[in-house]
């Protein structure tokens, strides 16, 4: 598993032309024209590489959206739309019997599509080979959850999928009996979204417990790492883009924000300390900077950032948190020249460490 250093920037979009980002719910990657198409209420909107932004054609979605070939699938209601990625026009439509609250949805990489309807608590496989004739099959007819995003992995055969409420479940369906099983109960509440990274990593948005997404590896056995991003509220569907290592969180009805995956920067020893393995990486302070630490069981903490006299800067975190890795993400924080001060304080003791900015 390779480490990760991570970059993060907060985009809040706004278009003169009408073209405007609002009651987002999802977001997904388009390969074809390296771009992002998110899911805008009642239209699409296009997020081109530059930042600008497009409408997607005529068409709207609700909720859920997944690229499959060169078309991609949108929940609309009660139904399933497909628009080809290239003339922006529709190619298919199916409605899903029964449909309650269609929510999040994944594909297989071949002809199936699998979404998940939260109010219903089923799972639906859409089997679009044949753009003309569609089917739609039902793969769980209960949960016993309240489903929400939803990935496939195919390595396993089987659909992940998390759940609204408190220490919501990341469960699996096993495709070869549709059985379902718990993977791990978080400690979180209310996940919204899932996807996987190109190491088999998978990441979880959720609304509990401060702004955070959380990463776990492939089998959900060890604790996750936290990512603490600030001004991130409420993050939706979201979608890590494997061709670009990016992943995108739609979040606060009508923002997106990014955190791109780079090589690892090296830290100096200096900056170290074994007990909590805390660091700040890079330093000399850029965009791309976070403080990390790890706690090896749940803790009261204290994280805050002061200057050479002492003054609070920033106060990130405070309060219970779980155990394993943190990473705080320091971009949009403005940080004086010079020296300044992180203050860890762990269930009572504490530690320091020296940040310069150039």
């Amino acid at each position: 598993m390779k480490y990760l250093s991570l970059f993060f920037f907060l985009i809040s979009l706004s278009f003169i032309q009408a073209q405007s980002l609002q009651s987002i719910e999802s977001v997904e990657y388009d390969p074809t024209q390296n771009r992002f198409l998110v899911s805008n209420s009642t239209n699409i909107i296009a997020r081109n590489s530059d930042g600008s932004l497009d409408f997607f054609g005529t068409g709207a979605a609700s909720y859920g959206m997944e690229v499959l070939g060169n078309t991609i699938f949108v929940i609309q209601g009660s139904s399933v739309i497909g628009y080809d990625l290239t003339t922006e026009m529709q190619v298919m439509s199916i409605s899903i019997p029964g449909a309650m609250f269609l929510n999040g949805m994944t594909n297989d990489g071949n002809e199936n599509l699998y979404v998940t309807d939260f109010s219903a608590r089923r799972i639906h496989k859409v089997n679009v080979a044949d753009f003309a004739n569609p089917s739609t099959e039902v793969v769980v007819a209960n949960t016993l959850t309240t489903p929400n995003g939803i990935v496939y992995n195919g390595d396993n055969n089987r659909l992940i999928f998390v759940n609204w409420g408190n220490n919501a479940k990341v469960q699996a369906v096993d495709l070869s009996d549709n059985s379902v099983s718990d993977l791990v109960t978080t400690p979180y509440g209310n996940i919204d979204g899932i996807d996987e990274d190109n190491d088999g990593n998978y990441y979880i948005s959720y609304w509990s417990s401060g702004t955070r997404i959380s990463k776990y590896d492939a089998d959900f056995a060890n604790a996750p790492e936290t990512i603490t991003i600030s001004g991130l509220t409420s993050p939706a569907d979201i979608c890590y883009a494997k061709a670009i290592d990016t992943l995108a969180i739609p979040h606060s009805g009508n923002q997106l924000a990014f955190i791109g995956f780079e090589p690892p920067v090296s830290v100096g020893e200096e900056l170290l300390d074994e007990s909590l393995q805390l660091s700040v990486s890079p330093n000399p302070i850029q965009d791309n900077s976070s403080i990390n630490f790890q706690l090896d069981k749940v803790s009261t903490i204290n994280l805050a950032l002061y200057d050479v006299q002492g003054k609070l800067l920033y106060q990130l975190l405070s309060g219970r948190q779980i155990e394993g890795k943190h990473r705080v993400l320091l971009t949009g924080l403005n940080l004086p020249t010079g020296v300044s001060i992180a203050r860890l304080q762990v269930d009572g003791q504490q530690k320091l460490i020296k940040l310069v900015k150039p």
